[in-house]
């Protein structure tokens, strides 16, 4: 990203990028050198530095949320709690990281959430209006169903849906969970979690951990920009 940021200001300008996406850094490496007219330097190096410091910290959290599971079944998700108009950008961070991306939009997978069953007035009404227009519009896209307790459970599974949601469950009640649903279907935990609670809610065999703090409160990195002039000749 910064190196467009850099071509679109300046195509003359060089731009050597000192490490790839995705590796790890210490305070004090130098990560990128450009050369060219200081004017488009400077014209490119806050928009640069936006998107790596922004980027940078959410791959850097991705990492340690994914080193925190490292060993269990469970994979790390994003949601879609993204800064306005920077979706791609922060879930290509989560990804560069090491954690999965979730849906990008309302376009790629069906989620009913609690409003969408107040709405439809039950789980299962809500499920069969979605099939019922998988079927007029011929698609086939896959269904996730957030639960709050085991009896909204029970009413997924019978449902016949692909995924189900645990929201904000206790650790005991994942556990019992994934034994009801016994690799039946997908299970998805979300809500309160945590670097220090995420190892535990892995280790309950749940399929998947979905993390809104990746993107909605990642730190950026500090990064900086220090412009050295040349002498001329």
């Amino acid at each position: 990203m910064a190196r467009q940021v850099f071509e679109l200001v300046d195509e003359t300008v060089e731009f050597n990028a000192f490490h790839e996406d995705g590796s790890e850094i210490k305070a004090g490496d130098v990560l990128i050198e450009v050369e060219g007219n200081a004017a488009s330097i400077l014209t490119a190096e806050r928009t640069a530095l936006n998107f790596l410091q922004r980027m940078s910290g959410i791959a850097t959290l991705a990492a340690a949320y994914a080193d925190a599971v490292e060993g269990t079944s469970a994979r790390i998700l994003d949601t879609r709690k993204t800064a306005p108009g920077l979706r791609l950008t922060d879930k290509l961070a989560v990804k560069t990281g090491g954690c999965l991306n979730h849906r990008t939009g309302l376009y790629d997978m069906y989620l009913i959430k609690d409003n969408h069953i107040e709405a439809a007035g039950s789980i299962a009404a809500a499920v069969k209006a979605v099939k019922e227009h998988q079927l007029e519009n011929e698609t086939s896209y896959k269904i996730e169903v957030e639960v709050k307790n085991l009896e909204e459970l029970q009413e997924a599974l019978a449902s016949g849906v692909d995924v189900i949601m645990l929201d904000n469950f206790e650790v005991a009640q994942i556990k019992e969970a994934v034994a009801i649903t016994n690799n039946t279907c997908l299970l998805e935990a979300s809500g309160g979690i945590t670097l220090k609670n995420v190892r535990a809610v892995a280790e309950t065999g749940v399929d998947y951990i979905s993390v809104g703090e990746l993107t909605h409160s990642a730190r950026a990195l500090d990064i900086s920009l220090d412009l050295k002039l040349k002498p001329l000749e």
